[in-house]
C-alpha cells in the first residue's frame, strides 16, 4: 500500500464517521495523518540508504549490476512518493488559505 493510497483510505474514515448523521466519530484504531508522513519520509530514506549500499557495494566488485539497478529503481519511486504526497499536502494548504473567513 502506498502512502497515497494510505491518505485517501484515512480521509475516507475520517469523514464517513463524523457528520450529522453519523454521530460521533469512532475512535481511531491506525496510525495517524502524521505517523503516516513519517513512515513514507523514513521509507523513503532507508530506500535511498539501500541504493546507497548497493552503489557501494557494485564499486568493490561486490554486487551485481541488476542489484543496484533494483535499489536505485526502488529508492526512485519512493522519492517520487515522496514528492506527490508533499505537492498534495501543499495544494491542500493553499486551497484552505484561499477560503474566506
Amino acid at each position: 500500500m502506498n502512502p497515497m493510497m494510505a491518505i485517501k483510505a484515512y480521509q475516507a474514515a475520517a469523514a464517513g464517521g463524523a457528520g450529522p448523521a453519523g454521530g460521533a466519530a469512532m475512535p481511531q484504531d491506525g496510525p495517524g495523518f502524521s505517523e503516516l508522513l513519517s513512515n513514507a519520509m523514513a521509507n523513503a530514506t532507508d530506500q535511498s540508504r539501500q541504493a546507497e549500499q548497493q552503489m557501494t557495494m557494485a564499486v568493490q566488485g561486490r554486487a551485481e549490476l541488476i542489484d543496484v539497478v533494483t535499489a536505485v529503481a526502488s529508492a526512485e519511486a519512493s522519492l517520487e512518493t515522496v514528492m506527490a504526497v508533499r505537492d498534495q499536502v501543499i495544494q491542500a494548504y493553499q486551497e484552505i488559505m484561499r477560503m474566506p473567513i
